[in-house]
């Protein structure tokens, strides 16, 4: 899961694609602000951060304080927040965990994919990550971790950003043009910094995709970690997917990952196309 401390923000500046004013949430009548302070709060904790307070995570959303008292008060009565004794902190609950199972479970493409990323994963030593689409980072729904050296071990609701990672920019070219340029824009929108930093990567990648069907990251996310990910084909209405294979830099030896890696991985996803009847 992404360690790194989101950059407070104005709940009433989040970038949704569908409003009117996207940079003004209060125009959207139909948009509930309390629920989405809701989510914002349980968002907050990470991995690095599994334990918060009510001014720590007032700091991270944005949020007035006594805002999140209410809030982390509601949310631990309901069950998706624990309060830790004597810390004055909580942790998320047990009822967070449970949303996500009817979405695992009834994820077919997970289940016709697994043997096919543990044969992928025995084949070529890396770990091997199944991910979908979280606003604006990549959520892993399965994975079969393999490279012991990755100190950034994925698991299932690791989230990993969209631009600078192999199977982000993928998930990203799964989408057709429109909702493409709706993330794009919403990536500029949530940090325009990072994303002019990170354009020429993206503009680069479009045209090598379009040769050679996959995503390459030499270290872009972080320098010892090198990934290749290819998009899987989805039935209509279906969330975009994407597959990918990662390995620390010391196993790579003189070769890259992608020489490594490449066909397998062409090839793994064409296996769970055809399995889905998208062939």
């Amino acid at each position: 899961m992404g360690s790194n401390i989101r950059k407070p923000h104005t709940m009433s500046h989040i970038h949704l694609p569908g409003l009117v004013n996207p940079h003004d949430l209060s125009a959207d009548r139909q948009f509930s602000m309390n629920l989405a302070r809701g989510m914002e709060v349980l968002r907050a904790f990470t991995q690095a951060d599994p334990m918060l307070g009510n001014r720590e995570i007032a700091d991270r959303t944005g949020l007035p304080k006594p805002t999140v008292s209410r809030l982390t008060y509601t949310l631990t009565l309901l069950g998706y927040l624990s309060r830790v004794e004597g810390l004055q902190k909580y942790r998320l609950g047990s009822g967070v965990l449970s949303l996500g199972y009817p979405l695992l479970v009834n994820m077919r493409v997970r289940q016709i994919a697994r043997p096919i990323m543990e044969k992928l994963a025995r084949e070529t030593g890396c770990s091997v990550n199944l991910g979908m689409r979280d606003r604006t980072n990549v959520v892993y729904v399965d994975t079969c971790r393999v490279d012991q050296g990755n100190v950034y071990q994925p698991d299932i609701g690791s989230t990993r950003p969209l631009l600078s990672t192999a199977i982000g920019r993928a998930l990203i070219l799964a989408c057709p043009l429109p909702e493409r340029k709706a993330i794009l824009n919403r990536l500029k929108v949530e940090d325009p910094k990072r994303f002019a930093a990170e354009k020429a990567q993206w503009e680069a990648e479009q045209s090598a995709f379009a040769e050679r069907g996959y995503c390459y990251s030499s270290g872009d996310w972080h320098k010892d970690i090198h990934a290749v990910a290819v998009p899987i084909r989805q039935a209509a209405r279906e969330e975009p997917l994407a597959l990918n294979c990662t390995m620390s830099t010391f196993r790579l030896g003189k070769d890259t990952l992608e020489q490594l890696t490449a066909l397998h991985l062409l090839d793994a996803v064409q296996q769970i196309e055809r399995a889905c009847g998208l062939q």
